[in-house]
């Protein structure tokens, strides 16, 4: 997997967005795509490139988070994306992983943990603090059929597997030699015939299977 990850943030709090792009900085593993102040920025910052991250800010005034996050979707990127927040409402949690969110991370997380987190979402994981982390069995999983992975052609086979070791497009991309944009046209299909909402339910799914 290529690594420095790049990572898009989104929050409507300058202090706090500072601080929080200075602790990317500091992990050689990551590097900064970007920041941006409301939903509508950062949906201006990825209309060319996708971050491999976007870490998004609930809250927000104007456009939620909730909001940046459906857009995104159905815009097709398939950046992973993980919420930032100080919410820990059941409610809010729902909302966001039936949305298609990568993760779910509080505010009060330690600096630490929060770079580990976000490094387990690049292997594929879905990542939740631990005090939310129950609210996730009220999510019930409906898709027991296996009519859409029949429906799957070998190249998309090919590349559901790949995604779901966790690997990055531009990854895929080197190792089927093919082009990123192609890879990120067959992950749109994947998504749109999965009926997944995120590349992480998608991989989810194909493993339980």
């Amino acid at each position: 997997m290529g690594k420095p990850y790049s990572i898009l943030v989104v929050d409507d709090h300058p202090l706090l967005r500072r601080g929080i792009c200075q602790l990317i900085n500091s992990d050689s593993d990551f590097s900064l795509f970007g920041e941006a102040g409301s939903g509508l920025d950062a949906l201006s910052a990825i209309t060319e490139n996708e971050p491999d991250i976007v870490l998004l800010d609930l809250n927000m005034k104007g456009m939620t988070g909730l909001d940046t996050l459906n857009a995104m979707r159905q815009e097709g990127v398939t950046s992973r994306i993980v919420i930032l927040t100080v919410s820990d409402a059941k409610q809010d949690v729902i909302r966001i992983m039936k949305a298609g969110a990568d993760g779910y991370l509080l505010k009060d997380s330690e600096p630490d943990l929060l770079l580990e987190k976000l490094k387990e979402t690049m292997q594929g994981q879905l990542v939740i603090s631990e005090s939310v982390k129950a609210f996730m069995l009220e999510i019930k999983d409906s898709d027991a059929e296996l009519e859409w992975l029949n429906s799957l052609t070998p190249r998309e086979r090919q590349i559901l597997e790949q995604l779901a070791e966790g690997k990055s497009n531009r990854t895929i991309s080197e190792q089927l030699h093919i082009s990123e944009g192609t890879v990120k046209v067959h992950v749109k299909n994947l998504l749109r015939k999965t009926n997944a909402k995120s590349r992480t339910e998608m991989a989810v799914r194909y493993l339980n299977q």
